[in-house]
Formats: C-alpha cells, sequence, structure tokens
C-alpha cells in the first residue's frame, strides 16, 4: 500500500518470551528492547525518545516505566514518556511515539512494554479505595475478571444461541497457532475434550477457556518515513492508524469494572458499542474498512470474549461469530486469520507488553517472516484490545 502522510515506519520488533520467569519486569523490557533495536539495525544512542508502558505491579519502578527502561539501556539524553491504561497502554504508547514523531519532536522512538504478573488472577493494588470502581467490584461483590467473563459468555448464549463448545473452538484454534509461536507461553495444541475436561471457573467458562497471567515483553522502534528511507528502508511496515477511543454515553451493557449500567430512558443509546467504536476510529482514520484486513489480533481474555471482537472489527454481523469460526475463515489458512500469534490463550496476559506485542505480530505477518503461522500475502494488519476504565486500542498496521 502506498504511504499516507500520517505514516510512521516500524524498523524493529523484538519480544520477551511469555512464562513465569521470576524475574524483574526491567529484565524482560531491556531484553525485548535490544532485540528491537538490533532488528532495526540502531544503536541504543539512535533512539530520541522513548516511551514506556507502564506496570503498577513492580513497586516504584513501575510507575516511572520509561525512565526505568532508559536508565536500564544506559542512560543516553532522550525524552522520556511513561503511559498507563491498563491493557491499553501498549497502544497508548505507541499513539505517543507516533505522535511525537509525526510532530518532528523526534525521528526515532523506542516504546518498550514489560510485566511480571502475578500468580492467579489479577486482583486491585492494596490499600483502601472506596472511590475506585476496580476496588469495589472486589470488595463488594467479589468479582474478579473472569466473573465477567461468565457474563459476557452467558450474554451471548441468551441472544445468539452460541454453545461452550463454540467457545471451545476459539482455544482450539488458537492453541494450534500459538503451537508455531517461539515466543508463546503455551505451544501446545489442545482440543475441544480438553478444554470441557477443564475446570469450570465461571460457568459456563472453563479453565482453559480464559487466559492466564504471565510474564512477558515486547518493544517496537519507530521512526519517521524519511529516517527509514535514510537508513536504506524503502518498504517498511507502516503504522497507519491508532484509536485509543472511550465509550459514549449512555453505556447499557455491563462491562469491566462498573457494577452498573446507565439508563437510556432520557438519552438514547449511541449507535455503535463502545468495542465496535475502537475499530470504527481507526478504519475511518486509516481509510480503510474491514474488506481490507489481511488479518487480525483482538484480545482473547475469555474464548466468548475473541467472538465479540469479530462482531465488533465487523468481520461479520451481530450474532454470526461463531459461524465465522466455525467456517474456519479466522484459523490459520482461513479467509482472515484472526490471533495468528495464539492470542492471550497462548501466552497469558502480561498488561503493559501484550497490545505491543500484538504490533509485534502484525510487523512479523506484514514482513513475511512469520513461520509456520504465517499468513498469505499480508498486507493489511489491526489489532484491538480495551483497557479498564475505557481505554480503548487499536492498531492498523500496512505494508
Amino acid at each position: 500500500m502506498g504511504t499516507a502522510p500520517r505514516d510512521v515506519a516500524v524498523l524493529g520488533a523484538g519480544m520477551h518470551p511469555w512464562g513465569k520467569w521470576g524475574r524483574s519486569f526491567v529484565e524482560y523490557g531491556t531484553k525485548a528492547a535490544r532485540a528491537a533495536l538490533a532488528d532495526a539495525g540502531l544503536d541504543w544512542c539512535a533512539v530520541q525518545s522513548i516511551v514506556g508502558a507502564d506496570t503498577v505491579r513492580g513497586g516504584y519502578p513501575g510507575y516511572v516505566a520509561g525512565a526505568t527502561f532508559a536508565k536500564a539501556l544506559g542512560w543516553q539524553g532522550a525524552r522520556v514518556t511513561s503511559v498507563y491504561a491498563a491493557c491499553a497502554s501498549g497502544a497508548q504508547a505507541i499513539g505517543t511515539a507516533r505522535a511525537q514523531i509525526l510532530s518532528g519532536m523526534a525521528d526515532v522512538a523506542l516504546v518498550v512494554g514489560a510485566d511480571a504478573a502475578p500468580k492467579g488472577f489479577f486482583a486491585p493494588a492494596g490499600g483502601d479505595r472506596p472511590d475506585d470502581p476496580d476496588w469495589l467490584r472486589f470488595r463488594v461483590l467479589g468479582a474478579t475478571n473472569p466473573a465477567y467473563f461468565g457474563l459476557y459468555a452467558r450474554r451471548r448464549m441468551a441472544l445468539y444461541g452460541d454453545t461452550a463448545d463454540d467457545f471451545a473452538q476459539v482455544k482450539v484454534k488458537n492453541s494450534a497457532a500459538g503451537a508455531a509461536n517461539p515466543y508463546a507461553r503455551y505451544r501446545k495444541p489442545v482440543t475441544a475434550r480438553e478444554v470441557a475436561a477443564s475446570a469450570v471457573v465461571c460457568d459456563p467458562l472453563r479453565l482453559l477457556d480464559i487466559c492466564a497471567t504471565s510474564d512477558g515483553a515486547a518493544a517496537l522502534v519507530l521512526t519517521s518515513m524519511d529516517f527509514a528511507r535514510r537508513h536504506g528502508v524503502a518498504d517498511p511496515v507502516r503504522i497507519r492508524a491508532v484509536s485509543t477511543a472511550t465509550p459514549r454515553y449512555p453505556r447499557t451493557v455491563l462491562d469491566l469494572p462498573d457494577i452498573a449500567t446507565d439508563s437510556a430512558a432520557a438519552v438514547p443509546e449511541p449507535e455503535t458499542g463502545f468495542r465496535a467504536s475502537i475499530a470504527l476510529t481507526a478504519y475511518e482514520e486509516a481509510g480503510i474498512g474491514p474488506e481490507d484486513l489481511s488479518l487480525a489480533e483482538v484480545y482473547d481474555l475469555s474464548t466468548a470474549l475473541e467472538l465479540e471482537w469479530y462482531e465488533d472489527l465487523g468481520l461479520c454481523g451481530a450474532g454470526e461469530g461463531a459461524k465465522l469460526l466455525r467456517d474456519g475463515a479466522t484459523a490459520l489458512g482461513g479467509r482472515l486469520p484472526v490471533n495468528a500469534s495464539g492470542g492471550l490463550a497462548s501466552f497469558g496476559e502480561a498488561v503493559p507488553a501484550q497490545a505491543i506485542a500484538q504490533v509485534c505480530e502484525l510487523t512479523w505477518q506484514l514482513r513475511g517472516r512469520a513461520g509456520g503461522r504465517q499468513v498469505a500475502d499480508a498486507r493489511v494488519g489491526m489489532t484491538a484490545n480495551q483497557g479498564l476504565f475505557g481505554h480503548g486500542s487499536a492498531v492498523v498496521a500496512v505494508r
């Protein structure tokens, strides 16, 4: 695809494998950053801006992630920014770096996200915070994240007739892709029978329907198009859009971490729901539509949630996600593979890194270097995820 005025080049992509390594997020992020710099063929001293996606679980260093990685790589005077937007942190970090490049503040930016996640499901930070809805939903309702995932799944079953086996087939698809990804934590294909035999967590979802929490890191080197050409890269992967949309009032569907919805008695519902608006904003900025996509990386916190993203990205109509899956359209070799990386089903959550990792996967796919999970003739890719408190996240990359 041709170059647009708002494109920035992706010269480097790097990751630290996902898993449970028992070490500092700084170590993971530094390794990913060095891998991205090596991929770009650039020395650390060439970086003019470093944007860190924060983790709030690493103590004091977690709150100054950009400076943490700048120090770990060696102080050299680069501009530094730190971003926190829960699971959308990585996309907002990419958006920040892109804005700096397009404004002329920097030619070369390094984006890094890394985390060392706790064992088990995420819980809010310590202390009493009765004005924090995330704290309240744990303390008042005892609602861990899988409680919401179960509600989403039950809603799909009630509205569209989705079944537990439909959800299991998402895991089957993603585990097959993850088996071909050297950075994935889980690299073993899973059968629907194994999903059905795993423990119930929040009915109807079982353990293998829900993503784990993981350690991991991802990094990107972004540059202006002029710099890429001067560096000898005439046709780089390019980021064409970054959507960080927020919801519109009223929100009538229960969404994490809220424990109530808005009334639509006086104000009509918006035409487009929140998750669909994240994608729509990205499409509009990139000047494309779902029909232009070669592949997508979406936020499969649960198997049921992946089916919703099919619909929110406009890959099919409302309630048609399970059929799209059953037809094989979203599997490797299908018409529009979704989560060719293996998704969170294969990686688990390393919160500040995952939106960056999605763009790493698009970069490798659009370069034609994704190995056994390569999508044929990939030209346009899109990522989508969502952070707590209305943080939208979508990135469009093209080649």
